[in-house]
């Protein structure tokens, strides 16, 4: 009985969207504290991608550029990156340092640039890139929240009335199932009915669902069997919130999903070509053509903010301030 792999990417790109607020409060709470939330925030993909063409690519990564405002009025962006990768990866810190700077560079903007590590290796806790020549120092210090640390604290997350709380869960259980579908499923059925004891409503049950199922899947036998489970409870707790339609849809949505992440990789590449071949001036063309069905990459709102479910009372495993110096 083979199981599916997981996938990391979209599901987490989704969930960041959807519930930012939510992620600052249990990540990053003292930066959590400086926005102000009342006046929302903004998704900046287009100007990410204008200075990251790698942003649109690489496997198991997560980039989110989001335009904040803090509390005494000031304009802030922040960096956010998420790191799925099974493991550790040398050039990790570079890239952040080089992400930050081009940023800075290009749109003159504070930047706070944040790193969730969502991979297997406890000693890699990258925090920090930097170099030296002759007293000239350049380097940048960044805050990393290491996903494994998590595991010691359980008890902390399933208390927890944040909403991540449960993505953090769903990602530490998809590693630690791996290989072992039986377990899974039982994991993916616990921490689905987990939802619905929380009391959260209709909305967050399905947003914290579909994550759970991205990244939880199961072979075709115990997928069906998780279902009439859930059915089951649905119908013992009268609370039908995931209905056989929104099932399809999100089927469909998952295999979109993976359309969407090889076509992100041809346009990659067809750019990479035209660069090769015509110049740095050409490869923008790759990105005026964008593929048919993707989902619109250009800067949009936010979510309005979910004041309910913004707090969290698991601790926040961050590094020191995001610090830069040239």
């Amino acid at each position: 009985m083979s199981e599916p792999r997981a996938d990391y990417d979209n599901p987490w790109k989704d969930v960041l969207e959807q519930y930012f607020e939510a992620f600052m409060a249990l990540f990053f709470p003292a930066a959590h504290a400086d926005i102000d939330w009342a006046r929302g925030y903004e998704f900046l993909d287009t100007e990410l991608r204008q200075v990251v063409r790698e942003a649109v690519v690489g496997p198991r990564r997560v980039d989110k550029l989001v335009r904040v405002w803090r509390q005494g009025g000031a304009e802030a962006w922040v960096l956010v990156y998420v790191e799925v990768q099974s493991q550790a990866e040398a050039s990790f810190a570079r890239r952040m340092y080089v992400y930050h700077y081009r940023l800075f560079d290009r749109y003159e903007r504070l930047v706070a640039s944040l790193a969730v590590l969502g991979d297997e290796q406890p000693g890699w806790r990258p925090d920090h890139f930097g170099s030296e020549l002759w007293g000239c120092q350049a380097q940048l210090r960044f805050p990393s929240v290491k996903l494994l640390d998590y595991r010691a604290r359980w008890a902390l997350l399933e208390a927890s009335p944040n909403p991540f709380a449960t993505v953090v869960m769903a990602h530490l259980k998809s590693q630690e199932t791996r290989g072992d579908a039986v377990a899974r499923q039982q994991w993916k059925l616990a921490l689905t009915r987990q939802r619905y004891a929380r009391g959260y409503g209709r909305a967050d049950v399905l947003r914290l669902f579909q994550f759970i199922d991205w990244v939880m899947q199961l072979p075709a036998g115990l997928e069906e069997s998780f279902w009439r489970e859930l059915r089951q409870f649905e119908e013992e707790t009268q609370m039908p919130y995931i209905t056989s339609v929104e099932r399809l849809g999100m089927q469909k949505g998952l295999e979109q999903g993976r359309q969407e992440g090889l076509r992100a990789g041809l346009r990659a590449g067809i750019e990479v070509g035209l660069e090769l071949k015509f110049g740095p001036e050409a490869a923008p063309l790759a990105r005026d053509q964008p593929a048919r069905g993707s989902r619109a990459a250009a800067g949009h709102p936010g979510p309005a903010p979910n004041r309910e479910h913004a707090g969290g009372a698991a601790p926040a495993l961050s590094g020191r301030g995001c610090r830069s110096g040239w």
